[in-house]
């Protein structure tokens, strides 16, 4: 679904909250304002708008968006990036939408290798109204006290505090209040702990979240992805355009490391903050690269949520419920390199077998003789590769193929030719293995003998990386 870079200023302006300031504007250069997407969510609202006979819809879309953030290239943190979203709009039952949103996410992640390395955070913004109405926010300033919250992820909850009482001018007794409910995080207990509260109980926005996040559970039960998600009542999301449930997902590495040591050490108190210390630091250009600053996370890989009334805003009487998801693409790719780069098991291809030759005095490479091999192998579905030089050494072969970590290797030999034979070598095996030197397997065969190789392989690896996994529960489950 194509949609332009940019928008009406007057499309984007009143959506983001105080994230506003990171909009993009465009001259005027003839009495338009424009501005670059800083989403894909409100332009897609909008294109529900301008097609009324359109009621529902799931859709995904991959795009660039543009945000005046301060960059960090290697956390995947740019002012041009790319985004992938999912939404589902239309008129369902209840949570239906939601529940099947959080389950495909899981699958991307699951899908990517993040097993156990990732956490859905969920929370209902009418749930957080409702904290907010009961602790004695004024209504004016529910969405800026909200927005507060949703720093909580980047900053200790003395600094969350500071700025609700001294830049937001709420009362410290109410912030107080605040902080020993933005604390919470668990489950099905924390909705019974919710549940349980007199003044939420007498709350009706409090009420219908709660309700919401109850039948959430129960389907999210159901898709075998409870244990993915923690219902966390510090997740905010500072968007205005959100009104029910809201979705995040973290991993290691999306708070800075300084933030979440001071973070965990630092609970809500009643006590006076101490004074804000004077900074004689040089301000930081915005422009620079603040990849190397440790007060920078990654920040969450995913979020989204429900915006039930964003359609409407543009359409004036045509509301068509909506909830969605945001990869922050470019993000993702960052912490997936890092893991590759970490685990020594992952390949750099998927090349499967090196076709190899060598001779002695005399040596023409064989390149016909490894390009004919080849050819064999690719027209059998088999990956494989050959080096690109007419009389390649034989350690520099090997070298490649190790480099790539291919796992097996064709070596063919003048003697070997001769007889119309090859030799398969599977590459690693430990000395002594009684097919270290590799197995002559005639041309014939070749095919056959590789295919079953590659099977065995592969159900090694499967049962290798099932006792790993086994391991790393064991060693939890102890602790």
């Amino acid at each position: 679904m194509a949609q332009p870079v940019f928008e009406l200023k007057e499309i984007l302006s009143g959506k983001y909250g105080e994230d506003s300031k990171l909009i993009y504007d465009l001259a005027d250069q003839g009495g338009e304002l424009c501005s670059l997407r800083y989403d894909l969510t409100v332009p897609f609202a909008r294109w529900l708008a301008m097609n009324p006979s359109i009621q529902s819809i799931k859709r995904y879309h991959i795009a660039k968006v543009y945000r005046r953030d301060q960059p960090a290239m290697t956390k995947g943190r740019m002012r041009e990036f790319y985004q992938c979203d999912f939404d589902i709009a239309g008129n369902y039952d209840a949570m239906l939408p939601d529940a099947e949103i959080l389950r495909i996410t899981s699958e991307v992640f699951e899908g990517l290798g993040w097993k156990g390395r990732y956490t859905v955070k969920i929370n209902h913004r009418k749930i957080l109204d409702g904290i907010f109405e009961v602790c004695g926010v004024p209504q004016d300033k529910i969405r800026s006290i909200s927005s507060a919250v949703d720093k909580l992820d980047k900053l200790p909850w003395i600094e969350v505090r500071r700025e609700m009482t001294e830049e937001k001018a709420l009362d410290p007794s109410v912030a107080d209040k605040i902080g020993e409910y933005v604390i919470l995080k668990g489950t099905r207990d924390l909705l019974t702990t919710l549940r349980s509260n007199p003044a939420l109980s007498s709350n009706v926005s409090a009420q219908k979240g709660l309700a919401d996040m109850e039948l959430l559970f129960t389907y999210l039960e159901a898709f075998n992805i409870l244990d993915k998600v923690s219902f966390d009542l510090s997740l905010a999301r500072g968007l205005d355009y959100y009104t029910g449930v809201i979705f995040e997902v973290v991993t290691e590495g999306s708070a800075p490391p300084s933030t979440s040591t001071s973070a965990s050490a630092t609970s809500p108190s009643t006590s006076t903050p101490p004074p804000r210390p004077k900074s004689k630091k040089k301000p930081l250009d915005p422009d620079d690269d603040r990849s190397s600053d440790p007060s920078i996370g990654v920040g969450s890989v995913a979020a989204g949520g429900r915006y039930d009334e964003l359609v409407g805003m543009f359409s004036g009487k045509n509301q068509i419920p909506c909830v969605g998801i945001s990869f922050g693409v470019d993000r993702i790719f960052s912490i997936t390199k890092a893991h590759m780069e970490a685990d020594s098991t992952v390949r750099s291809n998927e090349v499967d077998v090196y076709v190899m030759a060598f001779g002695g005095k005399g040596f023409t490479g064989l390149l016909k003789e490894r390009m004919e091999v080849a050819t064999l192998l690719w027209d059998a579905g088999i990956k494989a590769e050959f080096s690109y030089k007419v009389k390649p050494k034989l350690p520099a072969q090997f070298k490649a193929a190790e480099a790539g970590g291919v796992p097996f290797a064709v070596i063919l030999g003048e003697d070997e030719q001769a007889a119309g034979k090859v030799k398969v070598k599977e590459l690693g095996l430990a000395e002594g293995h009684p097919e270290k030197d590799g197995v002559l397997v005639g041309l014939g065969d070749l095919v056959a003998d590789v295919r079953r190789r590659l099977e065995v392989k592969e159900l090694g690896d499967g049962v290798a990386e099932k006792v790993k996994e086994l391991s790393v529960k064991g060693k939890e489950a102890s602790t």
